[in-house]
């Protein structure tokens, strides 16, 4: 049963390309900054609308900009050969409603790695349903972008009406019960059921049996891209090159040739943008400085200066054809020892702090992600779904064609808030 709450380079090149980044640093309050979307519908209470304050969505999308950058960086260090994929968005969302019910400490370090904002709690879920629906709100012509989330609560637990309100406001989220803890095992086919519907098969199995002993909630996101580049490549331009991986050996990889795309460089990083229909989404090909180290990650706040750059064709903006690897990249991979590192340690141990969801709440007990990402000629496919689980207590350019030919990062980006739909580097594109 389903219930669901109503309260709810040459000289001048480089010239050029540094006039770009000095103009960056006025795109957040200039003209050439993207506008935000609409504001989402009030949210409403027996069907009296209450009037929320008008959010700006694109913090929130700093933020999960941020936090995605971070986890990439430390899973690359722990990684650093394989290929990698997460959904900064889906991650943030899955423990930005878990966050919704931390308390003290907790509440504290889970703020300090999400980068949220700093806020009132009525200030923040009014950001988070901004930013929920400027997602919802990406669909078009040639774009179809699914966003869902759910919190799975086991019957014989009470989860808190003030908890379920602010999932609901923020996340547009519903709350379904599930046997978590007298069958957990059904409750994961449940729960990965309701995942591959909202994927659209592309991630048929998020948990597995006997991943969710002694879990009585799990705060679920499911995300779903299907977007066409605006300007297709060519699959008769599509050919083999070498590409040298990360462990340093050389491979041949199929390049997509098209062009020209805006790119720029700031910073020694290469950027191009490559757009899809109707101009609300956009790909973002970053390509490290030459020589740098493994691992190596952009800083946020540069990286939203030369999204937005590219975004709105600033000075310093380049036209360059390109020659960009197909990928098909699967993941599925637990996210608690990373968070950890990170600083959220003490949300996963007996001292975490979750009262604001419920009463009976201890710990939040697994982190799991599994995303799917694949770039061809057409555009891209990608996929994400994140479970968390949270336990019961004791209970510069160089020629005119830019070639990836060596390991690199690829962002998929809501143009207008720079809310990170997902976030990959490529180590050896002929794996999968």
């Amino acid at each position: 049963m389903r219930m669901r709450t109503n309260w709810i380079a040459s000289k001048n090149e480089l010239r050029a390309a540094g006039l770009a980044v000095a103009a960056l640093a006025m795109a957040g309050c200039g003209s050439a900054a993207p506008t935000p979307p609409s504001p989402p519908p009030p949210v409403t209470v027996h069907g009296v609308a209450i009037r929320e304050p008008l959010m700006d969505p694109r913090p929130y999308g700093a933020s999960d900009t941020a936090f995605g950058l971070d986890v990439l960086g430390a899973w690359c260090r722990s990684d650093p050969r394989s290929n990698l994929v997460l959904s900064p968005a889906s991650l943030a969302s899955g423990l930005g409603m878990a966050y919704l019910g931390a308390r003290g400490g907790t509440a504290q370090a889970m703020a300090a790695v999400l980068h949220l904002p700093a806020s009132t709690r009525q200030a923040l879920e009014a950001g988070l349903q901004a930013r929920s629906a400027a997602l919802r709100g990406l669909d078009g012509p040639g774009v179809t972008v699914n966003a869902s989330d759910q919190v799975w609560a086991d019957p014989t637990l009470k989860t808190l009406p003030g908890y379920l309100n602010a999932v609901a406001t923020g996340y547009d989220a519903g709350v379904a019960q599930a046997p978590l803890l007298s069958s957990p095992d059904r409750a994961v086919a449940e729960i990965d059921r309701a995942v591959a519907a909202a994927t659209h098969g592309q991630i048929p199995q998020l948990l597995t049996p006997g991943s969710l002993n002694n879990v009585g909630w799990v705060l679920t996101d499911a995300l779903y891209l299907n977007a066409s580049w605006a300007t297709p490549f060519e699959a008769a331009e599509t050919n083999p090159g070498p590409f040298t991986t990360a462990a340093g050996q050389q491979v041949s990889a199929q390049f997509m040739n098209g062009g020209p795309y805006r790119a720029l460089t700031a910073g020694g990083w290469t950027a191009v943008g490559l757009p899809y229909r109707g101009g609300k989404l956009a790909m973002v090909a970053l390509l490290p400085p030459a020589g740098a180290a493994a691992c190596t990650m952009p800083g946020a706040a540069a990286l939203g200066r030369v999204t937005a750059a590219l975004a709105a064709g600033s000075p310093g903006v380049l036209g360059r054809s390109v020659a960009l690897p197909k990928v098909n990249l699967k993941v599925n991979v637990s996210m608690k020892s990373l968070l950890t590192g990170l600083g959220m340690g003490v949300a996963f141990t007996h001292a975490a702090d979750f009262t604001g969801l419920s009463r009976q709440a201890c710990c939040i007990g697994l982190v799991q992600q599994a995303d799917t990402l694949r770039v061809a000629e057409q555009g891209t496919t990608a996929s994400a779904a994140t479970a968390v689980g949270v336990e019961p207590g004791a209970v510069f350019l160089g020629p005119h064609q830019i070639t990836f030919d060596r390991p690199y990062l690829m962002l998929v980006t809501d143009s207008a808030t720079g809310e990170p739909l997902f976030l990959a580097r490529v180590a050896d594109p002929t794996a999968q």
